[in-house]
Order: structure tokens, then C-alpha cells, then sequence
């Protein structure tokens, strides 16, 4: 097959989260570990650091891979989902795994596709696992897809661990509380393995470190600290207090050195080819996007826009089932909300968004079917106002279309 044609056949041969939801998660660590057997058990033949939480996890796992980067390592990193490119999910060196390791691999473990019909999250982590132990990496950052405790990644036997943040979402998953969501997140502590605990409420914090004391495993808090960075945001400071923190405890294994640690933060976004965390993709009308979706990733959202000091045009398109009424209550008042459906099956319509967003300036509310038209009118408005900027963001899935159209060289402001 050609590479084309083995993606077409993993997207449409295997349960894939972004297409049916919860019914693509699979409540054991079978199918995996039979996947992994199959290869010689690759996830055993590297260095690894496990890392989890609600939100913060795929920017810790791209900063742990510049420091590293920086330090002069060979350096693994899977993360999850993609937005454009589907060789997002593992790199080496920020560097995108190639088209022919993806259709090689695919052919060799066809039959075990047959055999046990796993999820496609399952094939990338095998896949992540075996290309991590061919090219022998000296570390791999793997970041949990959901959760931790039955997570496909979590077969892996790291040397230290990094649990983020606690916040709600996936709670038909992983439970309705955030002590049972800190219950499932902490199921990637290993024994005498030391665990990094980030900016993380006293409860939810209570049950993580209840969890490291059962299997003898050092914990430690991140370091607070000013860090000079090329990424946004208070909660970034958080996050780069846990990479450096769990670098420290690591430094007899894997040394790094103070002035290559701090260049690595002044350029984690273009060492590790980091997109989609308030990312800039113009600067006239300016235009940011995020990933955060859920009630804590809004609220780290709205403290950068309520730091940035202009007025918020919005831009915003969800998932089918997501509760949008506390979502638009988190969010500081914008000029105009314009609604659009991602372009994934779960999407969901821009009209029913637009109805369920507790919005409190309906009249300059709007859906559209298009992406492009839609941010075609928001530009037209942000020039139009002054001290006004875009913001694109309320799924993983939309800024996945922004950024496919800033690939394609689609955007309105282009033209």
C-alpha cells in the first residue's frame, strides 16, 4: 500500500476516538500488550518518562523533548491526537516519523489488525513503541492518550513520571469527580518510580500522593519559578516547574546542563515542532488559536486573553455532547461569536452550538457550514474594530482545520 492508501486503511479498519467517541476506548491493557509481544515487547527496549493529566500534558512532553533536544539526546516523543499530519504523534528530535516507517509498520502487523480488531490508538502506540526501539532513542516522552490506568501507553516501565493538572473531562470515562479522575490519572505511578505532581487541588492531590505511598514511589512538586520561555501563559510556567524539576531528579542518568536547559525554553515551540497552544498564525487581523477544551483548559484560555488586553472575536466549533453552558461562562465577553462545525463525524453543528453557548450577545451570534467563509467574516470584522483580535479554538478538531487551511495556504487574509 501506498502511504495514502494505509492511512485510509487504519482510519477506516479501526475504532478511532474522534469518529465514535467512547465507544473507541477500550477498558483494558489486552490488545496492546499482545500488539507489543508481537513486535518483541519494543516498549522494554528504551529509556521512557510517562506523562499525564487534564490539561498541560502535551505541552510538558513537548518541553521534556527540547530540554532533552537541547542536551544533546536522541529523543522520542509521542503525543496525541494529531492535527494535520498524522506522523505528528512520534517524533525524533521534533522531527515527524517518516511515511515509510508508517506503511512498513502497518503491513508487518496487518494480520494482528485482523486477529484482535484493536483501536486505532492502540496501532499508533505499537507503532510509537516499535519505531521508538528501532532508531534507539536514548528517551522517549510518551504522553497518555485518556486517563493513565488503562491507558494503551501505560505498559511502559519509565524512570520518572509527571502527572500535570486534575480537571474535569471524559467523565463518562474516567468518573465525575476529580478524585476518581485523579484515581485514573495516577495509575501510570509505577513502584520506586519518582512522580512530578503539578499545580493539582489538595483533594485530587491527596489521592495521587495516597497512590505513589502504595508502591513506594518518591513524589515531588514542581518547581515555581519565573522561566524565561517562548510559550504563553502562566500555566506554562507550571509546566516547565515539572519538566525541571523531574530533569533534576533524573540528572544521574540523564545529565543536562543549566545553560542548554535555559536555551531550550527560549525555543521548545521550533526544537520540538509544538503547534496549537496559543499559537499565532497572523499578526494582521492578529489570529490565536488553542487547543483547550475543556472548563480548565477555558480558563487558562480566558487568563491569556484577559492578559493580551484586546477584545476577543470568536471563532468556536465543538464536539457532538459537549456541555457548552459553563464553557461560555468562563470565556470573557466577546464582540462577535461565530460558530462552525469541525470537520470530523463527531462535530457538532454550528447551530446547535450556537443555541447551547450561553452567549450574552445573541444578536452578534452566527453559524456557518464553512470554516474559510466563517473566518473570511471574522477578519472582516477585526479589521474593522479596533484593539479587537481572532480567537479559533473550543476543539482540537477546529484548530486541526485552521491549521490544515494555514498549510493549504487558505486563509482569507491571503487572498
Amino acid at each position: 500500500m501506498t502511504y495514502q492508501e494505509t492511512l485510509d486503511y487504519i482510519y477506516a479498519k479501526l475504532p478511532m476516538y474522534q469518529n465514535i467517541g467512547k465507544s473507541a476506548f477500550k477498558k483494558d491493557l489486552d490488545n496492546i500488550t499482545a500488539l507489543c509481544a508481537s513486535f518483541g515487547n519494543p516498549q522494554n527496549k528504551f529509556k521512557s518518562i510517562h506523562i499525564a493529566g487534564t490539561n498541560g500534558k502535551g505541552s510538558t512532553s513537548h518541553i521534556l523533548s527540547a530540554l532533552y533536544q537541547y542536551n544533546n539526546y536522541k529523543v522520542g516523543l509521542y503525543t496525541s491526537p494529531h492535527l494535520v499530519d498524522f506522523r505528528e504523534r512520534i517524533k525524533l528530535n521534533g522531527e515527524l516519523c517518516s511515511k515509510i516507517f508508517v506503511t512498513d509498520f502497518i503491513a508487518r502487523i496487518q494480520v494482528e489488525i485482523e486477529r484482535l480488531n484493536p483501536s486505532f490508538f492502540e496501532i499508533t502506540v505499537a507503532m510509537a513503541f516499535t519505531y521508538f526501539a528501532e532508531i534507539n532513542v536514548d528517551i522517549a516522552i510518551i504522553e497518555t492518550g485518556l486517563g493513565g490506568r488503562l491507558d494503551s501507553t501505560n505498559i511502559i516501565k519509565p524512570i520518572g513520571c509527571i502527572i500535570t493538572s486534575i480537571g474535569y473531562d471524559h467523565k463518562d470515562i474516567l468518573g465525575d469527580t476529580l478524585e476518581l479522575i485523579a484515581a485514573e490519572k495516577a495509575g501510570i505511578i509505577k513502584e520506586e518510580t519518582p512522580i512530578v505532581i503539578g499545580e493539582i487541588q489538595d483533594s485530587p492531590k491527596s489521592v495521587i500522593i495516597d497512590k505513589a505511598l502504595s508502591v513506594n514511589a518518591p513524589y515531588h512538586y514542581y518547581v515555581e519559578n519565573t522561566y524565561q520561555t517562548d510559550l504563553a501563559g502562566t500555566h506554562q510556567q507550571w509546566n516547565i516547574g515539572s519538566a525541571m524539576k523531574l530533569i533534576s531528579l533524573l540528572d544521574s542518568v540523564l545529565p543536562t546542563s543549566k545553560a542548554n536547559n535555559n536555551a531550550a525554553l527560549l525555543d521548545v515551540r521550533s526544537i520540538s515542532n509544538f503547534t496549537g497552544r496559543w499559537q499565532t498564525i497572523y499578526n494582521n487581523p492578529l489570529v490565536i488559536c488553542d487547543v483547550g477544551h475543556n472548563e480548565e483548559g477555558f480558563g487558562l484560555i480566558a487568563s491569556q486573553i484577559k492578559e493580551l488586553g484586546l477584545s476577543p472575536i470568536y471563532v468556536l466549533g465543538f464536539v457532538k455532547g459537549k456541555e457548552l453552558s459553563g464553557l461560555s461562562d468562563i470565556l470573557p465577553k466577546g464582540l462577535a461569536y461565530h460558530f462552525v462545525k469541525p470537520d470530523v463525524i463527531r462535530g457538532m453543528n454550528a447551530n446547535e452550538a450556537l443555541e447551547n453557548f450561553k452567549n450574552p450577545t445573541k444578536d452578534t451570534s452566527h453559524s456557518y457550514d464553512d470554516l474559510e467563509y466563517c473566518l473570511s467574516e471574522a477578519c472582516a470584522a477585526c479589521i474593522d474594530t479596533p484593539n479587537s483580535f481572532i480567537f479559533v479554538g473550543g476543539s482540537n478538531f477546529l484548530v486541526a482545520d485552521l491549521l490544515l487551511l494555514v498549510k493549504e495556504n487558505k486563509l482569507p487574509w491571503n487572498a
